[in-house]
Order: C-alpha cells, then sequence, then structure tokens
C-alpha cells in the first residue's frame, strides 16, 4: 500500500528535497503552500514537481484549512517544515515568528489527534534552541541543556517541548529532528552562505563592489539539505517516536567561510568583507557544534556530502545561474 506524506512547507528548501526524496522511496505526497501574491517566485523549487505531488492553499494559523487538509490527505506521516526560519528576522517580527513557530505547532498537533492520530509527525526543531549552551567537550547533544538567544530559537524550543509532551501525554508518534546548519542552492540569499557566495560571484564579475556582514567570528556547524532530510525520514520511520540531532559535527567560522569562497575565485576576502553592525543580533550564538552520534548509531544515517563538496555545489549554482 502506497504512503501518504503531508509536508507544511514544501516550497522552502528541505521541503522541496524531501518531496524528491520521498516520491523517489514511491510515497504519494501532499504539501500545504501559503498564499502569495507571487507565485512565481514562491513555487519555484518545486516546479519541476508539477502533476508529480498534491499542493492545495493552507496556513498552519487558519486551523479550518488544517482540518481540510488532514482529512482529504489523511497522510501516514506530516513533516511539518513551515515557519519563519531567519533567526535575525526573528528580531524584528518576533510575534509573528512566534506564532508560525509554536501556535502553529499547537494547531497542528490538535488536528493530528482528532483527524488522524495514528500519523507520525516530524517536527523541525533546531540546534538554535541551544543558544550558546554546550557541554564540557564544546559539542551539543540531545541532552545539552537548551537556552535560546533569539524569538525563532525560543519558539523552536516551544514547539519542541509540545511535540514532547504530546508524544507522552498523548501517545502519539511525534519526533523532533534538531537540526544544525543546513545549506544548499536552494537556499535564500538572505541567509548568510548563499549571500557570501552569490555575491562572491557577483564581486567577481564586478557587479558588487563589497559583501556587509554581521559578525565573522560566529561558528557553525554546516552539512547539506539533501543529506539532512533523508534524516527526516529515517527518524519518522525508526520503530519509537524519539528525538535526534542532525549534524556533521565539524564548524566553521563565518570568516573561514569568506576566506574558502573568496580564495576559490582568487580574491582575498579581507579586500571586499565589511562588518555592518545592522547584521548583528541582539545577543549573538557565538558557536554551534553538534554530536549527531545517537542518529549515526540507531538511525544508521551519515551525510553524503562534505563541507568542501557542499560549498562547491552551491558555487557552481551561482556561477552557472548569474
Amino acid at each position: 500500500m502506497t504512503k501518504r506524506a503531508l509536508i507544511t512547507g514544501i516550497t522552502g528548501q528541505d521541503g522541496s528535497y524531501l518531496a524528491e526524496h520521498l516520491l523517489n522511496l514511491g510515497y504519494e505526497v501532499y504539501g500545504i503552500v501559503r498564499r502569495n501574491s507571487v507565485t512565481e517566485n514562491q513555487e519555484s523549487r518545486i516546479e519541476k514537481l508539477r502533476g508529480k505531488i498534491n499542493l492545495t492553499y493552507g496556513d498552519l494559523l487558519d486551523t479550518s484549512s488544517i482540518d481540510k487538509i488532514l482529512k482529504n490527505s489523511n497522510p501516514d506521516e506530516i513533516y511539518n517544515l513551515a515557519a519563519q526560519s531567519h533567526v535575525r528576522v526573528s528580531y524584528e517580527i518576533p510575534q509573528f515568528t512566534v506564532q508560525t513557530n509554536a501556535l502553529g505547532v499547537v494547531n497542528l498537533l490538535e488536528a493530528v489527534k482528532m483527524h488522524c492520530p495514528n500519523a507520525k509527525i516530524y517536527q523541525a526543531s533546531s540546534s538554535e534552541m541551544f543558544g550558546n549552551s554546550c557541554d564540557d567537550d564544546g559539542m551539543q547533544r540531545e541532552t545539552t541543556p537548551m537556552h535560546p538567544v533569539s524569538p525563532y530559537g525560543c519558539a523552536k524550543l516551544f514547539s519542541y517541548s509540545l511535540i514532547r509532551n504530546y508524544r507522552n501525554a498523548f501517545k502519539l508518534f511525534a519526533s523532533n529532528g534538531i537540526l544544525f546548519n543546513h545549506e544548499s542552492p536552494r537556499r535564500a540569499t538572505n541567509f548568510v552562505t548563499t549571500k557570501i557566495i552569490k555575491t562572491a560571484v557577483q564581486i567577481k564579475r564586478g557587479e558588487m563592489s563589497h559583501l556587509e556582514l554581521g559578525n565573522l567570528d560566529s561558528q557553525r556547524d554546516w552539512g547539506h539539505s539533501k543529506d539532512y532530510v533523508k534524516a527526516m525520514h529515517l527518524i519518522l520511520n525508526h520503530e519509537k517516536p524519539d528525538d535526534f540531532i542532525i549534524s556533521t559535527g565539524k564548524t566553521h567560522s563565518i570568516r573561514d567561510f569568506c576566506k574558502l569562497i573568496f580564495s576559490k575565485l582568487d580574491m582575498n576576502y579581507r579586500d571586499y568583507v565589511k562588518v555592518n553592525k545592522k547584521f548583528i543580533r541582539p545577543e549573538e550564538l557565538s558557536f554551534l557544534c553538534g554530536d549527531s552520534s545517537k542518529a549515526r548509531k540507531i538511525l544508521g544515517w551519515k551525510p553524503e556530502y562534505t563541507f568542501e563538496s557542499m560549498v562547491d555545489e552551491i558555487l557552481e549554482h551561482f556561477l552557472k545561474s548569474l
């Protein structure tokens, strides 16, 4: 019997890769799309999947649309990837961020409890929940205390806790994937990795004069979205609901990232990169490095991309597309 999966946030980076992966596994895929006046760009990541997936308009803050979608799709698996996903922007629109990333999860869980309680639920949790908390060896694990330092991280921690609560209180198959930073050519260019690469290419071609960034010494654990969506599927197909960190276990600073990209284009980043205070967060998160040994041991997950191969793929994309 063909499995049915519902993906919220299907038009995003992760949603598009996940839809492709599930289709390859033989799933019937449903997706929720938020209404946007500029639909051409909104659905560009899933354009080639038209006719293969079932799309419908909806919003996690509109309970009637969620009820209708769950009734119509009757999913076996639900992947909640919908969110206001930009950390710095969450300081500018904190109320909307909390409503979407926290209250939206309450709405989804209540609808699942009512209409399809046997469906498995994946919640896209985030390394931002840890804030500057880490274990003595500098790593973050499933057991590391969480002290988020942004409205985004706080909202994600709320929804992470809700998943655990509904799992225990109502016996829902509800799991968290605590994903560390992950990138791809499909990442929006207002995120730092693609912003650096795209602007460096434009500088090389004489279209831009410099690149403005925030804290160059922030360190992140970067992987590839294509690897991480495979982990999402493994998490939901584990024998029991649980929480897993998905990460590479290696960190790089923004400064190192700039140095690498500009050097690949035969430039010195120091000649072009400028710090602009508007890109520095009110409370900085200085270091993230995840220990994904639990997922690797229990789920058999491991990334296929290295940091270098991920960077090369994104760079090649912008060299061609620009």
